[in-house]
């Protein structure tokens, strides 16, 4: 048997396995995979709102990888993933008269604005998060639309049965974000 084969096989096997144990490393994980940018303004809007500042996190991940320049193809900016009217609708609501489209690019408003809406709809949608989640990503008129459709009520939990595939992939991944910025930073 060849050794020089054998000397490969060991290294390459080491190789693998160290590198297996540094990308599942709480380090490598925070660091890289699942970063918590903007947490003071994360965690001090998602208590005035009344959030989980995990789903908060899992929302920002989800739509922007806190990328705070990030720019849909539909036009939803920042962090949050805000449309340009449902900001306007939010400044309206909340009483900010001197908002301005450009101030989205700031993460304190972006984040502010994006926690008063996730709260409005845990509000309408009675802290469902599946249906809050959904309406974040699809509208609240289409969710409402699918309630009465199929008879859902407030303790709708099947994200299979909602008819978008990108708004279904939306919850699964805000979730998922949700329950690992809970294992990794809530130590």
């Amino acid at each position: 048997m060849n050794y020089t084969w054998m000397k490969v096989l060991v290294v390459g096997v080491f190789l693998v396995v160290g590198a297996s144990c540094i990308y599942t490393s709480d380090w490598f994980q925070k660091k890289y995979a699942y970063p918590f940018l903007y947490n003071e303004l994360v965690c001090q809007y998602a208590a005035k709102h009344e959030l989980d500042p995990w789903l908060v996190t899992g929302v920002i991940k989800a739509e922007s990888k806190f990328v705070l320049e990030a720019k849909s193809p539909v036009g939803a900016v920042g962090l949050m993933q805000l449309m340009p009217e449902t900001a306007q609708w939010i400044a309206v609501q909340s009483e900010d008269p001197g908002f301005q489209l450009q101030d989205l690019a700031s993460p304190e408003v972006n984040i502010r604005f994006g926690t008063w809406y996730l709260a409005s709809l845990k509000h309408e949608f009675h802290g469902n998060e599946v249906l809050m989640l959904a309406a974040y990503n699809a509208g609240r008129g289409n969710v409402k639309e699918w309630m009465e459709q199929h008879g859902w009520t407030m303790e709708f939990r099947d994200i299979e049965q909602i008819p978008f595939p990108e708004t279904r992939e939306f919850i699964r991944e805000v979730l998922w974000n949700k329950k690992r910025y809970q294992e990794l930073y809530n130590r």
